[in-house]
């Protein structure tokens, strides 16, 4: 073969082998925070073994939401892989391990945000799709709606050929018996475990999400904070994403999470501050009990909460896995 040839098919593989090759933002940081639920979490009630069962699942959503962003996955998949993961899980009140309401069904809820586009997606009293974060994403991206309810969404979700399942699989004892406890003492209970994650990928997009089973022996089809945007969840590129648990007929009042994200681009707050604002500040005087997990652009964390503790945790690039449970 010629020389030039050489050189000209040499060249060639050269610009196949760049071609080939992800070119990413240089030095742009990613990153993702979790939460699992809060509540009375208080460590002498929590066995050594128990302990370790919710430290290795939070510690496995995060590990799967990061794994996203470093290969340069967006944040909108690793929210919604991360919550899939707890959704899956017994340990928390999402998916597997919906509380029960007073006709001893499982009514499940969820929420996904896009910061970059603030498309957002949700589904409300749904009984049988066995993963609703995905669902709530279907309808942000397949759907001209917002949200869903009930029948209508279940069917949206055979249409989009997700997995149904029967209301047994949602089935755990330690649920039914707090539902059977509820009914005797005629109240509602809060429960700990509404699960959610905020990430931000290599291209400053972020995201969240939120996914919950309501509360223990609620009727009427009630519906909390987690699928409805502003309250629950909510996420835009110029400020924060943010995802909420705990007593939701508060944060619905306060439009929590959106607060968060107002005070940072309206009043120049920080995310910190903004959260405790919230958190510390307008929930507690008005009555509710709860939290945030945030993220903002600058991948600042928060993880801001008015309990005894939270399920919670953060991976950012460049550092090792954060997992934490009880208040400090």
């Amino acid at each position: 073969m010629p020389r030039n040839s050489k050189r000209v098919t040499s060249f060639v593989v050269l610009i196949l082998l760049l071609a080939s090759i992800h070119v990413y933002p240089q030095n742009q940081k990613f990153g993702i925070v979790i939460h699992g639920g809060a509540g009375t979490i208080l460590k002498k009630d929590m066995s050594p073994e128990k302990e370790k069962e919710y430290t290795e699942k939070l510690t496995e959503a995060l590990e799967a939401g990061y794994k996203i962003l470093e290969s340069g996955g967006s944040s909108l998949d690793a929210v919604e892989q991360a919550i899939r993961i707890m959704e899956d899980s017994p340990l928390f009140n999402a998916g597997k391990g919906a509380v029960f309401t007073n006709a001893g069904t499982n009514e499940l809820d969820a929420s996904i945000m896009d910061g970059k586009t603030l498309a957002a997606g949700a589904v409300a009293g749904i009984k049988h799709v066995k993963n609703p974060i995905t669902l709530a994403r279907k309808v942000m991206e397949n759907s001209p709606h917002v949200m869903m309810t009930g029948e209508g969404a279940e069917t949206f979700a055979k249409k989009q050929n997700l997995e149904i399942v029967d209301q047994s699989y949602f089935f755990t004892k330690e649920r039914w018996e707090s539902l059977q406890k509820a009914k005797q003492e005629e109240k509602l209970k809060e429960k700990h475990g509404t699960v959610g994650a905020v990430a931000i990928d290599i291209y400053g997009n972020i995201s969240a999400g939120t996914s919950t089973g309501g509360m223990t022996n609620k009727k009427w089809g009630r519906v909390g904070d987690s699928p409805i945007i502003g309250a629950g969840t909510y996420a835009n590129n110029n400020t924060c994403g943010v995802s909420a648990t705990g007593h939701g007929e508060y944060f619905i009042r306060l439009g929590a999470a959106k607060d968060v994200s107002a005070l940072m681009e309206y009043k120049g707050m920080s995310l910190a501050s903004a959260a405790e604002e919230v958190i510390f500040k307008k929930l507690t005087e008005l009555g509710g009990t709860g939290g945030v997990v945030a993220l903002d652009k600058d991948l600042n964390v928060a993880m801001i909460f008015n309990t005894e503790g939270m399920f919670r945790g953060y991976y950012l690039s460049g550092c090792e896995p954060v997992v934490k449970i009880y208040k400090e």
